[in-house]
């Protein structure tokens, strides 16, 4: 794992975007300055299922903040195209997130316990808040689905960061 660091340049990247487009994570869409991505682990996953749900119904919270908000995973189109369609979904959502970029990420990835779960490696949670400088203003990454942050403790604090001009913390490693 590379270990992004607060503070550093996100590493842009594209994958396929429901739609027939291409999702550039990094890049702001739709006039927004600021981009929240958030990886999770696939249509397996009901956690997974109940925070993007959760999430979807924030997005314009987050657009009234400046914020893109995207969403991918390492599942295939058609497993991506059943979470958007299972849960009325209306973010943008990436897939075919690959193992190396999943690494570039420095996410955690899991191997599946059995082929019900799913037939592939698949990240682990993870969340970026990419600011206009498109450096990490907030990292979050995971190695169980149970631990990631709350949709709209995130939204509070970008709005609390944007309104403040509150700089990037945490970019001293400890020891």
């Amino acid at each position: 794992m590379t270990g992004l660091a607060a503070g550093s340049a996100f590493p842009k990247m594209e994958v396929a975007q429901l739609g027939g487009r291409t999702l550039t994570l990094g890049t702001p869409q739709g006039g927004h300055d600021w981009q929240l991505v958030v990886v999770y682990r696939g249509l397996h996953c009901p956690i997974c299922k109940t925070y993007l749900e959760k999430l979807d119904g924030l997005v314009s919270d987050f657009n009234d903040l400046g914020v893109d908000v995207a969403v991918v995973s390492g599942d295939p189109e058609e497993k991506a195209q059943a979470m958007v369609d299972e849960k009325a979904l209306g973010l943008a959502m990436g897939y075919d997130l690959s193992v190396a970029q999943m690494h570039t990420l420095g996410l955690y990835v899991s191997d599946p316990r059995s082929p019900k779960e799913t037939d592939r490696p698949f990240p682990e949670p993870g969340l970026f808040v990419i600011n206009a400088e498109g450096n990490i203003q907030i990292i979050d990454i995971s190695n169980a689905p149970f631990a990631r942050p709350d949709p709209e403790s995130i939204r509070n604090g970008i709005k609390f960061i944007r309104a403040n001009d509150y700089p990037v913390r945490g970019m001293h490693k400890a020891g």
